[in-house]
């Protein structure tokens, strides 16, 4: 059994708490973008927050498997000379 992903991406998929303190905020927004959210009734800022934290989910899971691809190449390497272990016990 080949490592591929062994980190789970929960914070992409965990709900933004509507309690949660906030923190204000100024960005720069193409106003063409900003003219058709409002149009749409998009809340603006929950939007923001929703794609950064998704972009903070995806630099921590790439930066968890920068740290750990040695172990996870280690661990490929083994299996690929040794099989998987324990395999003799699969029933599938």
């Amino acid at each position: 059994m080949r490592i591929r992903y062994a980190h789970n991406e929960d914070a992409i998929m965990r709900k933004i708490a509507a309690n949660a303190v906030r923190q204000p905020a100024n960005l720069s927004i193409d106003s063409q973008l900003m003219a058709e959210a409002k149009g749409l009734n998009v809340n603006v800022s929950r939007a923001a927050e929703a794609g950064i934290a998704e972009a903070v989910a995806a630099e921590k899971t790439r930066l968890w498997k920068l740290e750990n691809r040695a172990t996870m190449e280690a661990w490929n390497d083994y299996v690929d000379k040794h099989g998987i272990p324990l395999a003799e016990h699969r029933q599938f």
